[in-house]
């Protein structure tokens, strides 16, 4: 390889990765600098421009968008060297343990400051390591990896027959050239990740027309922070005709241009594109034609719509089953009612993390809890069997209907029988819950002029075990020491011996339902539709509790410790 910089040239400087992006001189500086983009854009100080200035030197042919990825360096920095295949999997797994010990009979750790840790029986690990033709994983992640194989080298099929899963993630590859070499050689390969490379030129490298010889065998591919395009990561990936799982998460992917999916439709049937920039479903509508696809993970996008302004809505096939939404944008609930239109096969869904799941509303169009968000989504998605891992059972849902149609009844009850139109517009399953659960209570409370002395008012019905209720009205202004004076002379009880409980009349759902904030799911029970049946018709006792009020002893006036002008005490003795 050329001692001399070029643009285009894969670097490592101290294990920190970077693409040469210019060679030349920098004005107001003097002698010859390299400006270069790091893999790691926090690494960087500026766009590429020099002292703020924009110039025609500026490092801006870059792909990644920060502003901070850029940096001048001089030629002469020293460079980590750059090695094959074979050579990075004899420094990982064969490499002497004597010889990395620097001659010390006991290795030891560093763990924090002065404490230090001993290595035991790492030479029994290091011999079976070095039995490199029995690996069957290789992970050769960030070792300087820029060719397959040097002078010399063997021959990678002979020497390591049986990988079938490699990780070339973060090397200093410049084109996909000698990817496709080292997976030509590896007959057993089923799982390849080279995430973080910078694949130059890819559309117009003839060796793309060797991948689908040395990817024949690959199922699992992924391209994570590859920075590729939607069409160039397709251009690998149709290479691929075993391919099930695609990740091309942390791309800076807006919109998936239409492509021809080859094969790709019948074989692929997950696709990770977490952590882009889309902002609505729309901007996917090109995986509609992908027939066999039954998971799609689109965490930590922008996505707060189903579709921008004049955009046809897309339908994604009946196949997919699991669609992950969390860590976006979405807001209103309106989003959620519309997904089993959009997605007709979905029955499992991930939506913690979102401002809809979040809201600590103050209205009764907005979710006060995560357990009764999770309830409220259950309730509007009639086919859900997981959402967020947690199997949805019969029990679950039932819970979650009810709880659902109540809060409704509660919207109705707030408008005249005129408006109520306006609010099962935004309940698509009213009418549905209403058949199964019969149509619930609307109780509508004329105003009362708080003028009037009965607005002043509130009745309490006091009750205490054993004897009979007792129903008084008592002024709002009268505080907890009035009412429990009141209280304990109806039932000829000293005051302080008391405890008075408001009993609300409403209930509340018992914690448990949330997201456990896990960030992945290695169940297969809980992903595409496999969440299903087993189990649910078993009932959960405990899961709904009536919310109760203790009035504590202190100034505080009666009608700001209990809601309404009719309201239910019961008293306990201390």
């Amino acid at each position: 390889m050329s001692k001399e910089p070029y643009v285009g040239q894969r670097v490592s400087y101290g294990g920190a990765l970077c693409t040469v992006r210019y060679v030349g001189e920098v004005a107001g500086t003097t002698g010859s600098w390299l400006g270069v983009e790091w893999d790691d854009p926090t690494r960087g100080k500026h766009d590429g421009s020099h002292k703020g200035v924009d110039h025609p030197n500026k490092v801006n042919l870059g792909l990644s968008r920060s502003s901070t990825a850029a940096s001048f360096v001089r030629p002469t920095r020293p460079k980590d060297d750059v090695q094959g295949f074979l050579s990075a999997l004899r420094e990982k797994y064969v490499s002497d343990p004597e010889q990395d010990k620097n001659g010390q009979p006991d290795a030891q750790i560093i763990i924090s400051g002065t404490k230090v840790a001993e290595e035991v029986g790492f030479d029994k690990i290091w011999k079976k390591l070095a039995q490199v033709k029995d690996l069957k994983v290789v992970i050769l992640d960030g070792m300087r990896i820029a060719v397959s194989r040097q002078d010399g080298d063997d021959s990678i099929a002979e020497s390591c027959p049986n990988i079938t899963h490699v990780d070339l993630s973060r090397n200093l590859f410049e084109t996909i050239g000698p990817v496709a070499d080292i997976c030509a050689e590896l007959k057993t390969l089923r799982k390849l990740s080279i995430d973080g490379n910078r694949f130059q030129g890819l559309l117009q490298d003839a060796a793309l027309d060797r991948l689908s010889s040395a990817f024949r065998g690959v199922a699992e591919l992924s391209l994570q922070e590859t920075l590729l395009t939607w069409e160039e990561v397709c251009a690998i990936a149709v290479r691929c005709p075993s391919l099930r799982d695609l990740n091309a998460g942390s791309n800076q992917l807006t919109s998936l241009a239409k492509m021809d999916y080859l094969s790709l439709s019948s074989t692929l049937t997950s696709i990770n594109l977490e952590f882009n920039d889309f902002t609505c479903l729309s901007d996917l509508a090109s995986l509609t034609r992908l027939t066999s696809l039954r998971n799609l993970n689109l965490k930590g996008n922008n996505i707060a719509a189903i579709t921008a302004h004049g955009v046809p809505s897309p339908v994604f096939p009946p196949s997919l089953q699991y669609l992950d939404l969390s860590y976006n944008n979405i807001s209103a609930w309106s989003f959620v009612d519309l997904l089993p239109a959009h997605f007709p096969g979905l029955n499992a869904l991930r939506l913690s993390h979102n401002p809809v799941y979040n809201a600590a509303g103050s209205d009764d169009t907005k979710a006060s809890s995560s357990e009764e968000s999770h309830m409220l989504t259950i309730g509007r998605l009639a086919n859900l069997q997981s959402l967020n891992y947690a199997q949805v059972k019969a029990a679950d849902r039932t819970n979650a209907e009810m709880f659902y149609l109540s809060r409704i009844a509660k919207q109705l009850a707030a408008v005249p029988e005129s408006a109520e139109h306006t609010v099962l517009a935004q309940h698509p399953r009213y009418g549905e819950l209403c058949a199964i659960y019969g149509e619930p209570d609307v109780v509508r409370r004329d105003e009362i002029n708080p003028n009037f002395l009965e607005a002043r008012l509130i009745s309490v019905t006091f009750h205490l075990e054993g004897a009979e209720k007792r129903t008084c009205r008592i002024p709002k202004s009268f505080d907890v020491y009035a009412v429990k004076g009141i209280a304990g002379k109806l039932f000829d009880l000293p005051p302080l011996k008391v405890k008075l409980v408001w009993e609300t009349g409403e209930w509340d759902p018992v914690a448990g339902y949330d997201d456990g904030d896990g960030d992945s799911s290695d169940d297969e029970d809980l992903r595409g539709g496999e969440t299903a049946a087993a189990g649910a018709d078993e009932d959960v006792d405990g899961r709904w509790i009536e919310r109760e009020v203790e009035l504590k002893d202190g100034p505080k006036q009666l009608g700001y410790c209990v809601d309404g002008l009719d309201v239910s005490i019961r008293i306990e003795r201390r």
